[in-house]
């Protein structure tokens, strides 16, 4: 991250859910060097809040679209469901990637307006 980021990864926030595996001590340690008071997450600078919407790209768009895509039609092997979620992946333009970004701002807007409480029926 911080060499795409490059001068600006002093701006980057680092988001994490509270799964086991996140929240091991030494996961903590790293994320404690690495974004000194920059993450979200349990026992992090700021909590993860319970019940929380997703605000990450991953969880509102990619997941979802990756399987839709994927899924169209069914692989007969795993080279060939491997090869489809490498295309699907590869397949996402800087164009589609701004609308991505653009949506992620109108959800956080959201999430500030019900104060953190469950907001994807109102989008």
């Amino acid at each position: 991250i911080q060499d795409i980021a490059g001068e600006a990864f002093h701006n980057v926030w680092f988001q994490q859910d509270g799964a086991p595996a996140h929240f091991s001590l030494q996961a903590r340690y790293i994320l404690n060097d690495v974004f000194t008071d920059r993450w979200i997450g349990r026992r992090g600078t700021i909590e993860w809040p319970p019940r929380s919407p997703d605000l990450t790209p991953l969880d509102f768009f990619y997941w979802g679209y990756l399987k839709r895509k994927v899924c169209e039609t069914r692989s007969e092997n795993l080279e060939e469901l491997q090869e489809k979620i490498v295309n699907v992946s590869n397949s996402i333009t800087p164009d589609f990637l701004t609308n991505v970004i653009e949506t992620f701002y109108v959800r956080l807007r959201h999430c500030q307006v019900v104060e953190g409480h469950q907001f994807e029926h109102l989008i």
